[in-house]
């Protein structure tokens, strides 16, 4: 028997080789299980679920997603913010809807992991502003510890360059 993580894999495989077919039908076997793994009382498998979404290039579960982002667990942040990171490589748009909620969690997460993804998926987004003021702002407190200060630091450098670029 095949478990949700093994078929994220796969799907991952599919989705790189480009069989959106066959994509398609292992997300129909899987839907359910993905669904029903979010909502377990386990964070292990609810880390799963979040984690396989991004794995199964499933935008049309980005409510789901949204959960995983307010999740008790760290393990259940973190990987949801991967998915969407993984969501984000083709277009931006995904992260860039959810912006207020990364600064949230770049900034103020309990978890410093957890922040450092969200730092990540914020790489991804359009460069803003309000995004580069945050990071050049955590780049320079103290309060965050030397490698979360760096990961800002560069995130807040890339998007300033790309907004340079687009002008």
């Amino acid at each position: 028997m095949t478990t949700l993580a093994e078929a994220a894999a796969q799907a991952d495989a599919l989705a790189q080789q480009g069989d959106e077919r066959a994509l398609a039908d292992l997300r129909r076997v899987w839907d359910q299980e993905v669904e029903d793994a979010a909502r377990d009382a386990d964070f292990r498998n609810r880390a799963v679920a979040f984690r396989a979404i991004g794995q199964f290039r499933w935008r049309q579960k980005i409510e789901l997603l949204n959960r995983g982002l307010d999740d008790q667990s760290p393990a259940a942040r973190g990987s949801a913010l991967i998915s969407l990171e993984l969501l984000s490589r083709d277009h931006p748009r995904v992260v860039n809807d959810m912006r207020p909620m990364l600064h949230r969690m770049a900034s103020g997460d309990p978890n410093d992991a957890v922040k450092r993804l969200a730092i990540v998926c914020l790489a991804r987004t359009s460069p803003s502003r309000e995004t580069i003021t945050l990071l050049a702002g955590m780049a320079d407190d103290d309060r965050y510890e030397r490698d979360l200060r760096e990961a800002a630091k560069k995130t807040a450098a890339a998007l300033k360059k790309k907004a340079d670029t687009a002008k």
